[in-house]
């Protein structure tokens, strides 16, 4: 199998040699990287003893290879020495651990080829879920994963959260954040957008569960600079395209489908050209696509950092199923194992029931009011619920006439509210936004207050 002794020898003794060396060699290698036993056991002493707050020393690393039966004090002791005497320069540390990744990619290629070979020899299963588990396996590898059995807890806190950790707190922090959704008040409850997380805008029509996620979209290509690719069944890409250019100019979206612009329109055009120009946010329109479909489509993009997907209900499974509930519960379990297996998160509108519209006089809308299947509630890490409330205002005043009792204050022209409703890891909120109808545009009212 491909390794190199050299590389990794070179990598711990830099770390023994100048401890601070950890925090570069943590961005590229994890414990399991290394090829040779021993060498394994002493980064992840050096892990734990940096992670406990104490400084790594040869004594300290020593005296813990001891404790594990790995080395006696003689041999540890020489070891030790041989690694540090092994570094040719500190100042290449991080191309030392760059070669000890590179080998445990090729180790892990071997490995992931013979299992392929050994499914498909042996397994009487559809061919297009062996194309699927195999290009899975070999995405993972890309991705710096590995299939493995259960984890020991200590070595999950040890290998991954305290290796996050660093990683939030070093100069690359911003690539393991959340990605911001553009609106402050929902990053606060949300802390932005998760990998693997799958989250889920749920509208009745009108309310702009399309411009929401545009609007989302946008954000987090243009400001959080990540790849972002919309999946829309619904509407085409130029009708889209035009959507976003709108919001971008401020240009009333009437005027966009007429072509009735003036010179300051084409100026603000060629403006908010210029600023989309290098968004890296793609657009497909295929029209009645699967989950797998669309997750071989982000596997071949590379780098796709977040999918969004309009709408939930246009979407097919790949298998034939009679009974909607069961096919609706498929297509949330596959889009869920999306966002895990791709380690993105993934956004998917969803179009809420008419309950809200007979609910008495607030029609607010509750996770129960989902669609078609319990299991998208279940499925999704959150639910985001739009409403308006200028939207039944009409309803009130007449309700208002008949009926003696209070009613709720009345609602903000243009006020949405963006109800948290369900947030697999915080708390639950609702976070008021502004709806410009003109430009398909939602703003945060913080910001319209900075403005005024």
């Amino acid at each position: 199998m491909p390794y190199s002794a050299d590389a990794e020898q070179a990598v711990l003794g830099s770390i023994l040699m100048e401890p601070s060396c950890l925090t570069t060699v943590q961005l590229h290698v994890r414990p399991d990287y290394f090829y040779m036993p021993q060498h394994k056991a002493i980064f992840e002493i050096m892990m734990a003893i940096e992670s406990a707050g104490g400084k790594i020393d040869p004594l300290m690393v020593l005296e813990q290879l001891k404790t594990r039966d790995i080395f006696d004090e003689t041999a540890g002791r020489n070891y030790l020495h041989q690694l540090a005497e092994s570094v040719p320069s500190i100042r290449n540390v991080e191309q030392y651990a760059r070669i000890v990744r590179e080998k445990y990619y090729l180790r892990t290629l071997i490995n992931t080829s013979r299992e392929i070979i050994e499914e498909t020899s042996a397994s009487d299963a559809d061919a297009d879920l062996l194309l699927d588990s195999a290009e899975q396996k070999i995405y993972d590898i890309r991705r710096g994963k590995a299939s493995s059995g259960p984890s020991r807890l200590s070595d999950i806190i040890i290998n991954e959260v305290y290796d996050k950790l660093n990683k939030l707190n070093s100069d690359e922090r911003d690539q393991y954040k959340g990605y911001p959704t553009g609106f402050s008040a929902l990053d606060a409850v949300l802390t932005g957008l998760h990998r693997s997380d799958l989250v889920l805008i749920g509208a009745r029509p009108a309310m702009g569960k399309t411009s929401f996620a545009l609007n989302l979209a946008r954000n987090v290509s243009l400001l959080g600079k990540r790849k972002v690719v919309f999946f829309s069944l619904e509407m085409t890409k130029e009708q889209l395209a035009q959507r976003v250019l709108c919001s971008e100019a401020r240009i009333k979206s009437e005027k966009m489908r007429t072509g009735e612009l003036d010179a300051d329109d084409w100026n603000r055009l060629g403006v908010a050209t210029s600023v989309l120009n290098d968004c890296e946010l793609y657009f497909d329109d295929t029209s009645n696509i699967t989950v797998p479909e669309m997750k071989a489509k982000v596997r071949r993009m590379k780098d796709v950092d977040c999918v969004i997907i309009d709408y939930l209900g246009l979407i097919k499974s790949p298998t034939r199923i009679e009974n909607r509930v069961q096919e609706v519960t498929e297509i949330t379990r596959t889009l869920k194992l999306m966002a895990k297996d791709l380690a993105i998160p993934v956004v998917c509108c969803a179009q809420l029931s008419r309950g809200t519209e007979g609910r008495g006089k607030s029609h607010r809308p509750q996770l129960a009011d989902l669609r078609e299947s319990g299991s998208i509630e279940q499925d999704a890490d959150i639910v985001m619920m739009l409403y308006r409330p200028d939207y039944y205002a009409g309803e009130k005043e007449d309700d208002k006439k008949q009926d003696a009792e209070p009613a709720e204050a009345a609602p903000t022209a243009n006020e949405v509210e963006v109800i948290v409703a369900k947030n697999r890891h915080g708390q639950t909120s609702t976070v008021k936004l502004a709806w410009d109808a003109e430009h398909t545009l939602f703003v945060g009212i913080d910001r319209i207050r900075n403005e005024m």
